[in-house]
């Protein structure tokens, strides 16, 4: 009984965030802008690295453009022409 109680309990706890960190939440924020959930990692990282305001001023940039298919790859794109120090390692 104590199994099904512990997978129970695990499930519960996977539904919610697990965000400690500032750039943890500016990451999921940006991946959310862009509708990327896929890259949440990347935006991460790079929020980790990086000011996460100016990262934020960029991607609502891009969120608000309406023509753009692939937010994700465009906002990387202008991060390269605007900023190649950001992307550097």
């Amino acid at each position: 009984m104590e199994d099904k109680d512990y997978l129970k309990t695990l499930k519960e706890r996977a539904k919610t965030s697990h965000v400690y960190k500032k750039y943890q939440f500016t990451g999921l924020l940006i991946a959310q802008m862009l509708n990327d959930e896929k890259h949440k990692s990347l935006y991460i990282k790079l929020a980790k690295k990086h000011p996460g305001d100016h990262l934020l001023a960029i991607a609502k940039d891009v969120a608000e453009r309406k023509n753009i298919e692939n937010k994700g790859g465009y906002f990387m794109k202008v991060l390269m022409k605007t900023h190649p120090h950001l992307l550097e390692h």
